[in-house]
């Protein structure tokens, strides 16, 4: 393959590169039945200072996507990534224990931000499209008790804001407003509209 050339099927439909190694971002995409292969990109993710959150994952968005535009042989690349904002704390993937029980403390009886960059670079169409999606999303109030059985499930490790809303820590949202797939990893009809914007069939 030349990198001149796109990747598509029998009806011309464009498989995508996903510069991610999340399983839930492949799993969302998998259900919206949008075709991909994974290039998980390595970039540095720390925050600039006074950078606002979501200039914030819109940069990561775009550094994730250009660190795998030159394997990608031509095919657009999807990128994303996703922080939790709970008045003025951001939160990504927690260290470790200690720091998950941390994050979950500060959600607790609060609503919170759940903000995630999402970058198409297309280089065959119109370049490079970013857009950044924000849910609001109500957690109860959670006793000490709650928070270290869940912390022990081993749940929050490598999730934004040390929760999986999708998982065991869905029975303590109580509230939510904006896209579900977001609160996951990847605001699937954002990434649709990308595409549709970019001129990629992918359906």
């Amino acid at each position: 393959m030349d990198g001149n050339h796109v990747e598509e099927d029998s009806i011309g439909r464009v498989r995508l590169i996903l510069a991610s190694a999340s399983p839930r971002r492949a799993d969302l995409l998998r259900a919206a039945a949008i075709e991909f292969d994974v290039i998980p990109a390595d970039v540095d993710e720390s925050r600039r200072p006074d950078e606002w959150p979501d200039a914030y994952v819109a940069r990561l968005a775009e550094a994730k996507a250009a660190a795998v535009l030159d394997r990608a042989a031509g095919r657009p690349v999807l990128a994303a990534d996703t922080v939790v904002v709970c008045g003025t704390d951001i939160l990504g993937k927690p260290s470790d224990a200690a720091d998950a029980k941390r994050m979950l403390e500060l959600l607790s009886g609060r609503t919170h931000l759940v903000l995630t960059g999402v970058c198409l670079v297309a280089p065959q169409a119109s370049g490079r499209h970013t857009d950044v999606a924000s849910t609001a999303v109500e957690f109860a109030h959670l006793t000490d008790e709650e928070i270290n059985w869940y912390v022990a499930s081993g749940e929050p490790e490598g999730k934004a804001g040390a929760y999986a809303i999708q998982g065991l820590a869905s029975r303590f949202v109580t509230a939510i407003s904006g896209s579900y797939t977001n609160v996951v990893g990847l605001p699937v009809g954002v990434v649709y509209n990308l595409c549709k914007n970019a001129g990629i069939l992918i359906s």
